[in-house]
Order: structure tokens, then C-alpha cells, then sequence
């Protein structure tokens, strides 16, 4: 039996700051959690150094990265983008798909199925997130308008048929003729449904939320806020977010998609909780600046550029997805959110374990769950990545 023993760092639960202190990994789980360093005969260790012990990140929301996108059709796009967000933090991520034709989602679908079981050098796999195809144009952002569509039963459930087993989340706009019954679909097969490109009322929102929706998709990005509509004002999504007690919020914490003074008041309105940060990151994550990539699958994507840390269309209409990866998002909620280092981790640990319904395995050191671990320092520089127990990053 294969022991690790990591010491001499700081523990993140992540709900407190436990102090200096020590993680025992037996076979793939954290088997002992403690102050201190004791003596542990046949085990392998690994000195933190000072840093913090943290549980993995999780990210639910990611489209690729190191230059590889989920939607390119091989095998390589998976576990390339899977080492890239290993390197970064991340052990679980749910890959995420652009809207698209049928085809291509089928054929994305039988990759990951594919991929979902193999030896992987970084990230996990906790199943796909279909972002779309059911959006509303005026709020599509980067989503391709060519593909945009009404959700019909007969399509939505051939997709979850074929999507068996597969998907964990779908993301879509609940004002659209028939969302609300697919939401209900969704919940009843455990499938987490987000509110997302949408130019909903307030009321609709309520009434998705009655249906199963509990997420709303990058908060602040693509949603609707107060209209005016034949005279009168109208409360959106925006404000649905702070207004229903129990929906929870996505947050791309790259402090560009929202800026420093929107993270704060989303802190102070929904607390950690109900937020859970996410990267929405695409191919150019982990990549050099200044330079152009594709968005979407190699096929059939729109080209955008990457200056100064973001990522644009070409036209500079709209952001072309994100280039942030999980301790980037952790740093600049700390920094520049202004929150306690513990809610920041919590917002990428322990929050997106808890929605997605993996909280007994996942989000937080705690004696039998899996030993997801992440040694970081002061400045969230990750310095070692463990995935169940196997290192795949070590600075």
C-alpha cells in the first residue's frame, strides 16, 4: 500500500485555516488529516514548505486550453487541455461544448467516452457541460449565431439519450419556448440545468428556478438587467441572481469578464456558498499572448485574438471566452475580491462539489474522500497537483 505523506504546510479545509500541519494519502484517499508532523513509518513525503495544503479546484465550466479545444474531434484535445489544467490547480474539470451542429456534439460525445476512463496527466473528468445550443440570439456573445435554435423534445432527448452517462450540466436560456420542460427532463436525470445567453425577466427566472434551474452561467456575462419595456421597468437575470436566496452564480474570476468592484458585490450579496468560480477558459489558456487562436473546434471555429490577458472577437464585439485557468481565478477573487483566502478556495472547491453532487468525494480534506490535493503559496503559484493520490505537477 502506497503512503504520501505531505507536511509542513498550512491546511485549507477550506472552510478554515487549520495551521501547520500534515495530509496522509493511502491508495488514492486522504487516510489521515492532522496537526503537526508525526513520525509515519513507509511513507513517501513531501515537504509543502510553508505553503498551503488546499483541496484540488474544480472547475465546471472550461472549453480547453494549451491550445487544444474539447470540440476539435481527437483524443489529444482532452488530454492535452487536461495537463494544461493540472499545471494550474485543477484536478477536476467538466469539458465544455460551443454551440454546434448535432454531428459534431454526437462526435464529441463518443470521444469522451473514449477518454472519460484513460490514464489521464492532469485534470480529471466529471462529465460535459453542453453550453447551448438553446440561447438567445440578442445575448449570444461568441456563441456561432448559425447554430442558435428553439429546444424541441424530439432533438433534446435524442441528445440526452445519446449523451448517457456523459453529461453533467446543460446551460441554456429559459425564456425560449419549451427550456422549461427540458429543465424538468434535466432534473429528473440529474443533470445539473444553468441559466446562461439569456434575455429573461426576472419572473422567468423565478419560474426556471421552480423548474430545476440552480445555476446562473458567467454572471454578469450575456444576461439581461433592468429594462424598460413599454414604459415600464423590468428586473432580469442580474438581478434574479440576488434576489432568489438559493440560486447560485458563476463567476469568471479573471477580474476582466468582471471587474474587481462586481466581484465584490457579489460576494456580498450571494457569499461563497453561492458562488462558484470558473475559467470558461478556450484554446488559448496556457498559450502566449498577442497572437490569434480559434475559438471553438478546429472545423468550424471563429478566430479571436489574445491581448493583454484577453480574449476578444475579432471585430472586438463581444469576449471570445476566457484565457484564465483556476489559481488565476482563486488570486484575483483574494486580491482583488477583497475575500478571506479560505472563501476564495471554497468558491473553487467545496461550492462546485456541492452543487454537482460530489461533496462525499470531493471539495474538501476530510479523511476517506479522494486525495485531490494542491500545494500553493501566498501569491496562489501552484507547486504540486495530486489527482487521487497521483502527482501529476510538482514544480
Amino acid at each position: 500500500m502506497r503512503r504520501i505523506k505531505i507536511f509542513n504546510g498550512f491546511l485549507l479545509t477550506p472552510y478554515r485555516n487549520m495551521g501547520l500541519g500534515y495530509v496522509l494519502v493511502e491508495d488514492g484517499l486522504i487516510s489521515e488529516i492532522g496537526l503537526g508532523n508525526p513520525m509515519i513509518p513507509d511513507s513517501e513525503e513531501i515537504d509543502a514548505g510553508g505553503r498551503y495544503i488546499s483541496p484540488g479546484f474544480i472547475d465546471l465550466h472550461t472549453h480547453g486550453g494549451g491550445n487544444h479545444d474539447f470540440m476539435d474531434g481527437t483524443i489529444e484535445a482532452f488530454l492535452g487541455a487536461s495537463r494544461m489544467h493540472g499545471l494550474h490547480g485543477t484536478t477536476l474539470l467538466y469539458p465544455t461544448t460551443l454551440t454546434s451542429t448535432t454531428a459534431l456534439l454526437y462526435e464529441t460525445f463518443e470521444l469522451y467516452r473514449t477518454v472519460k476512463d484513460l490514464p489521464l496527466e492532469g485534470s480529471a473528468f466529471g462529465g460535459l457541460h453542453l453550453e447551448g445550443p438553446y440561447f438567445s440570439e440578442s445575448q449570444r456573445g461568441a456563441q456561432d449565431i448559425r447554430y442558435l435554435r428553439l429546444p424541441e423534445a424530439e432533438e433534446y432527448m435524442e441528445i440526452l439519450e445519446r449523451g448517457e452517462g456523459l453529461i453533467s450540466r446543460w446551460s441554456l436560456a429559459p425564456e425560449l419556448p419549451g427550456s422549461l420542460s427540458l429543465g424538468i427532463e434535466l432534473q429528473k436525470r440529474g443533470i445539473l440545468a444553468g441559466i446562461a445567453h439569456t434575455n429573461a425577466l426576472y419572473e422567468e427566472v423565478e419560474s426556471a428556478f421552480e423548474h430545476g434551474f440552480r445555476l446562473l452561467v458567467h454572471f454578469y456575462s450575456c444576461m439581461s438587467t433592468i429594462t424598460r419595456r413599454n414604459a415600464m421597468r423590468y428586473a432580469g437575470v442580474i438581478e434574479s441572481g440576488y434576489g432568489i436566496d438559493e440560486m447560485n452564480i458563476e463567476l469568471i474570476g479573471d477580474g476582466i469578464h468582471v471587474p474587481p468592484s462586481l466581484l465584490r458585490i457579489a460576494y456580498s450579496m450571494k457569499g461563497a456558498e453561492h458562488i462558484v468560480l470558473v475559467t470558461d477558459s478556450m484554446r488559448a489558456a496556457g498559450m502566449p499572448e498577442n497572437r490569434t487562436y480559434l475559438l471553438g473546434s478546429l472545423k468550424d471555429g471563429q478566430m479571436i485574438k489574445v491581448q493583454d490577458g484577453v480574449a476578444k472577437l475579432m471585430d472586438e464585439s463581444a469576449f471570445g471566452g476566457s484565457v484564465a485557468t483556476m489559481d488565476r481565478c482563486v488570486r484575483t477573487m483574494y486580491r482583488q475580491g477583497e475575500v478571506r483566502l479560505e472563501d476564495a478556495v471554497r468558491m473553487a472547491t467545496s461550492t462546485p462539489a456541492r452543487l454537482m453532487g460530489i461533496f462525499d468525494r470531493k471539495g474538501s480534506l476530510l479523511r476517506g474522500k479522494d486525495a485531490d490535493i494542491v500545494i500553493f503559496d501566498d501569491n496562489i503559484t501552484v507547486f504540486m497537483t495530486m489527482v487521487k493520490g497521483h502527482i501529476v505537477y510538482k514544480k
